[in-house]
C-alpha cells in the first residue's frame, strides 16, 4: 500500500505532466496558426523532448489541437496546397 507521501508525489507528478502537456498543446496550436504544418510542429525538439509517444497521442486528441488541424485542412483546400509537392 502506497504511503501518503507516495500518493502526494504521484499527484504532484500528474500535475506537472498535465502542465507540460498544456504548454505543448499551446505551442503546437500557435505554430499551426502561424502557418506551419502540424507534422512539422510535432517533430520539433520542443515537443519530442517533453512528451512520450503515448502522451503525444493524448495531446493530439485534445479539442484545441483538433480545431487547429481542421483549420489547417480548410486552409489547404482554399489554397489548394496539400503539401504533396516539395
Amino acid at each position: 500500500m502506497p504511503s501518503v507521501a507516495d500518493r502526494i508525489q504521484a499527484f504532484l507528478n500528474d500535475l506537472a505532466v498535465d502542465a507540460i502537456e498544456e504548454r505543448v498543446v499551446e505551442y503546437v496550436i500557435r505554430e499551426v496558426h502561424n502557418g506551419r504544418r502540424l507534422s512539422d510542429a510535432l517533430a520539433d525538439p520542443y515537443v519530442k523532448n517533453r512528451l512520450s509517444d503515448e502522451r503525444l497521442a493524448k495531446v493530439l486528441e485534445t479539442p484545441e489541437v483538433m480545431t487547429a488541424l481542421e483549420e489547417q485542412i480548410a486552409q489547404s483546400f482554399k489554397t489548394k496546397d496539400f503539401g504533396l509537392l516539395s
